[in-house]
């Protein structure tokens, strides 16, 4: 596995020289731009538009553009001279529990691996974290950007997992949250109950990219020749049930008529069972918030 950055976790006085390599990578199908009337690949020119000439990608630097249309330049110069104190260096600030992170945060996730002189250090700090069961928050600057992350446990081996800055998550301003929409409570025990039925310990081999086996399965009729066969449509989604009851009622029985043929699911003990429910005498409706209590 090849490493993309080089440098080093600094934990209080003790430093720990480390590999970053990428964690994971996309599978995804990939083209080039083409022709369509000869197959032949589309090049894409760097054109100026002040002076209508072909640029070397040398002589490409980034701009920052102002209101008023003024260019600001940068050169490569300009972003090796910026005074980072995590160019090179992994910088732990503190640990702090899991569920104080909102995974909303988490960007990109690497490796980290020790140099040879590190390993000792490193075994050290993995153990201890995963013995407190913290996660250490650190600041680290790839690719010119600096970014918060954090480093967890995974196999026995260091994860980065880098996090965007608060100000980058943008509020969920959704004019719904402030309307008083009306819960029965048979609604909400019937929904619990299609929930506790759905219930299973997640295991993602089982599930697999329909998409993108279904273009692999288009390109290789092209490249034999055969026919595509296009499979059938799922039935269409449908908009919101007039009766939601009915729907949810007939939701719990599809999910247990799915789980009747494979290995039952693991489940919470329910309070009560979705029988008793339809013969509790219906309460009033109670308005609830849309919002999620704080």
């Amino acid at each position: 596995m090849r490493s993309i950055w080089r440098g080093a976790v600094s934990f209080g006085l003790v430093t720990i020289p480390v590999k970053v390599h990428a964690a994971t990578e996309q599978r995804n199908v990939t083209f080039h731009l083409v022709h369509q009337e000869d197959a032949g690949r589309i090049r894409l020119r760097r054109i100026c538009v002040v002076c209508e000439e072909e640029v070397p990608y040398a002589d490409v630097a980034k701009g920052y553009e102002l209101p008023a249309g003024e260019m600001v330049v940068l050169g490569d110069d300009d972003f090796e001279d910026l005074p980072l104190s995590t160019s090179r260096r992994i910088e732990v600030l503190q640990f702090s529990p899991a569920d104080q992170i909102d995974p909303i945060l988490f960007g990109k996730s690497y490796y980290l691996e020790p140099d040879p002189l590190g390993v000792k250090p490193y075994v050290l700090l993995r153990d201890a974290v995963e013995r407190s069961g913290q996660l250490a928050i650190v600041k680290v600057a790839l690719r010119q950007r600096e970014s918060l992350a954090v480093l967890r446990v995974r196999e026995g081996v260091f994860v980065l997992e880098t996090m965007l800055w608060p100000d980058e998550v943008r509020p969920a301003d959704f004019t719904f949250l402030e309307e008083d929409v009306d819960i029965r409570s048979q609604e909400l025990q019937m929904a619990e109950s299609l929930i506790e039925s759905m219930v299973a310990d997640f295991d993602p081999s089982q599930y697999k990219d329909t998409y993108r086996e279904a273009l692999q399965e288009v390109i290789e009729a092209k490249i034999t020749g055969r026919e595509v066969v296009v499979p059938s449509e799922a039935p269409a989604g449908q908009g919101p049930q007039a009766d939601l009851m009915a729907a949810l009622r007939a939701s719990v029985e599809a999910a247990k008529k799915e789980r009747a043929g494979g290995a039952p699911a693991r489940r919470k003990t329910s309070a009560e069972p979705a029988e008793a429910t339809d013969a509790r005498e219906e309460k009033a409706p109670r308005k609830r918030k849309a919002r999620h209590p704080a």
